[in-house]
């Protein structure tokens, strides 16, 4: 009885030296059973009555200590199921404010302050500034929105009579904060962007380069 009182100790000593939330979590249901199997034995021993409120505590704490583990390896692999799709629009969607622009409306300029994201419904963009079109389903604004001079990297031209989504940047802060979901998703889509823009702006760099020596 005394080394399962010992061992249970060293568990939970040991848990103090986990960094992050899920060994921490395996450490302290490792202790539980440890601990309720001190007390189980405290029966065989005839002192049960001396440590039945280690066994009441240990039997409470476990099944928290179960349910909280699951939650987070449930959150974990909802975090990487949306850094690996494009469903984070889906939280976008209920926050939007619908609205529809006719052809070759500006929707903002480059150097304008980034005060929201759009996603489109119906109908296509162009950005001037990179030579990209982008059509339904698109998803645009979210770079000025996490840029240190929260300014715009580029104009966005209506192509066509357009129908999109509009939310504001607070609001997009708000979910940000509030849901690892969308967090990642708005990680990824940034970071994609970039890429993009970077291998446009290298491509036009090639060019310009070749030109020169063609002529």
């Amino acid at each position: 009885m005394q080394i399962v009182a010992w061992t249970a100790s060293l568990f939970v000593f040991l848990s103090f030296f986990m960094k992050t939330m899920i060994p921490l979590r395996i450490m302290a249901i490792v202790s539980n059973l440890t601990f309720i199997a001190y007390a189980l034995l405290g029966i065989q021993e005839g002192v049960f009555d001396k440590v039945a409120a280690i066994f009441v505590l240990h039997c409470l704490l476990l099944p928290l200590n179960v349910v909280r583990l699951y939650q987070m390896k449930s959150l974990i692999r909802e975090v990487k199921h949306a850094a690996d799709s494009d469903e984070g629009v889906k939280f976008l969607i209920p926050h939007m404010t619908k609205r529809n622009y006719p052809a070759g409306h500006v929707l903002f300029r480059q150097g304008d302050p980034a005060d929201g994201i759009f996603f489109i419904q119906e109908g296509s963009v162009k950005l001037p500034e990179f030579g990209k079109t982008m059509a339904e389903g698109a998803v645009f604004g979210e770079v000025g929105i996490f840029s240190p001079d929260n300014q715009r990297a580029g104009t966005v031209v209506c192509d066509e009579d357009c129908t999109v989504y509009e939310i504001s940047r607070d609001k997009v802060l708000q979910l940000y904060y509030q849901n690892p979901e969308f967090a990642f998703y708005m990680m990824r889509s940034v970071a994609r962007i970039v890429q993009d823009n970077t291998e446009i702006l290298a491509r036009a760099s090639k060019t310009a380069e070749a030109s020169p020596a063609q002529s």
